[in-house]
């Protein structure tokens, strides 16, 4: 594997000819993806098409087996070495996560943290943030995804949309370069799905970098900047909204959207 050489300003996030396999599946086929600082990108496309897998490979999560990702200009996950690429250590790829926030389909908080503690846990633990510091942000971007009220309450004691709104705070408590959604809303109750994506908004308003695998078409036309759309572990087709999902070019993207919209 060799690592493709960097132009002298890089997008935040740069895919080239990304690959993963699960032993004789192969579930990226060369992803080529640029995302640049402030843009909002939403990637569609029917299970199994390599889209979370695409994701979790951004920061790690999985590792490549061919191509390389860079994120503000760095490769993830490896290090060059004379025209070569070797895999870091596992320090070395936490401290890469640290700047790459990633909320998932479930929500992952710790039961017996309070809805505070559980936002300031990764400032304080992983970064070394004083405790104080670290509550007074957590008090604020609670504030932001409409939570303040709830700083004391435990995981149980919130609706799923209040807890996927937790766990957007957490990730972005780490003062993350780059926001990853791995479909979000899919485990919430249809009524809860407005809470979250209203939060997401917010965010892509104030010019977050942000990669969302989402099913939610109306949020993709609302929000993105780009959609993509994945099949069969390749990119099939990519612009604007309003191209691709109003007048999409590819008949497999024209059929997907035929079941979904």
């Amino acid at each position: 594997m060799t690592a493709e050489p960097l132009v002298d300003t890089p997008p935040m996030v740069r895919a080239w000819q990304v690959r993963k396999r699960f032993g004789h599946l192969e579930v990226l086929k060369g992803i080529d993806l640029d995302v640049h600082a402030g843009e909002v990108v939403v990637v569609l496309g029917p299970s199994g098409s390599g889209k979370s897998t695409f994701l979790r490979c951004i920061n790690h999560l999985e590792t490549i087996d061919g191509g390389s990702i860079h994120v503000d200009g760095e490769l993830i996950g490896f290090r060059a070495d004379g025209g070569r690429v070797r895999h870091l250590r596992k320090r070395e790829v936490t401290r890469q996560r640290r700047e790459i926030g990633m909320v998932f389909q479930q929500f992952n908080l710790f039961p017996h943290l309070t809805v505070l503690q559980n936002v300031i846990e990764a400032p304080t633990g992983v970064r070394g943030e004083p405790r104080a510091q670290a509550r007074e942000r957590a008090r604020e971007l609670l504030r932001k995804v409409g939570l303040e009220d709830r700083a004391g309450a435990y995981p149980r004691q919130l609706s799923g949309g209040q807890q996927q709104r937790v766990a957007i705070a957490r990730a972005l408590a780490m003062r993350p370069k780059l926001m990853l959604f791995d479909e979000p809303t899919s485990a919430l109750d249809p009524e809860l799905v407005g809470e979250v994506l209203a939060t997401m908004k917010a965010l892509a308003e104030e010019g977050l970098t942000m990669v969302v695998v989402t099913h939610e078409i109306g949020f993709a036309r609302e929000v993105a900047d780009r959609v993509v759309f994945m099949d069969g572990g390749v990119i099939v087709e990519s612009g604007p909204p309003a191209q691709v999902l109003d007048a999409p070019s590819n008949p497999r993207t024209r059929a997907f959207l035929s079941r979904v919209l």
